[in-house]
């Protein structure tokens, strides 16, 4: 689990777009760039070598999470 208020200041370091935290794979995605960020003890790992693209059924889903977030 990441910290709410380091969500708020972290972005992606390539797109420099926003990141969503995934549960299930204790990532931080970014939609912009297509990375995930691993999160290895509670610390976020930013550095763009160490990202992995998202597939594109991730990308899809993290399209969807941003469109539902955009209706709140």
């Amino acid at each position: 689990m990441i910290d709410a208020k380091l969500l708020e200041v972290l972005v992606c370091p390539v797109s420099k777009g926003p990141l969503k935290y995934n549960r299930k794979t204790d990532e931080l995605w970014c939609a912009q760039s297509g990375l995930a960020y691993a999160i290895e003890d509670d610390i976020p790992i930013m550095l763009s070598d160490e990202a992995r693209e998202l597939t594109a059924q991730e990308r899809k889903s993290l399209a969807e999470c941003w469109r539902h977030a955009d209706e709140r």
